[in-house]
């Protein structure tokens, strides 16, 4: 497999500095763990079919820690007892808000509501943002097909440690 293009923000650096600029100011002093916004940034990733950020985020969570049972079970976190209500709560909002045209009620009360039991309105922006940017970076490496695992290939990620504050990219 082979992509048909660079990724469009390493081909255009002011747009990877906004992108980058955009992703470390949603995740600023947040209320929302790094390990949650990675479980969604890795759940929002499998739905768009984005390899890139599947491989990169699963990395980045088994860095920080994360178990394997929960690894694998992050795609049908809804049946496996892995997860926390808090947890649920951002996966759900992050799958809903992911999912914006399934239903004519894209993130519907119920969904919001639950977020909101755990995540007060800055945590939620922080949620919603980091979901914008994931949801971003998917719809950038998906049509121009990039590759899963080359990243780990160049020189950013020969430096790169995974922020314990979080990572989208």
């Amino acid at each position: 497999m082979q992509p048909r293009l660079a990724n469009p923000a390493n081909l255009l650096p002011e747009a990877m500095q906004a992108l980058m600029s955009l992703g470390a100011a949603a995740k600023q002093e947040n209320g929302v763990p790094a390990l949650t916004l990675n479980l969604v940034y890795l759940r929002c990733s499998q739905i768009n079919g984005c390899s890139v950020c599947v491989d990169m985020h699963a990395r980045t969570l088994r860095q920080i820690g994360e178990t394997d049972e929960r690894l694998i079970a992050v795609g049908a976190w809804r049946d496996a007892p892995y997860f926390t209500p808090a947890e649920r709560a951002a996966l759900a909002f992050a799958e809903a808000a992911t999912r914006l045209a399934d239903r004519p009620d894209p993130v519907p009360d119920d969904v919001w509501n639950e977020a909101a039991l755990y995540y007060d309105e800055k945590a939620l922006a922080c949620l919603t943002l980091n979901v914008a940017v994931i949801n971003l970076w998917n719809r950038l490496n998906v049509p121009t097909r990039q590759i899963a695992g080359q990243w780990l290939k160049s020189e950013e990620a020969k430096k790169w440690k995974p922020d314990l504050a979080a990572s989208t990219h």
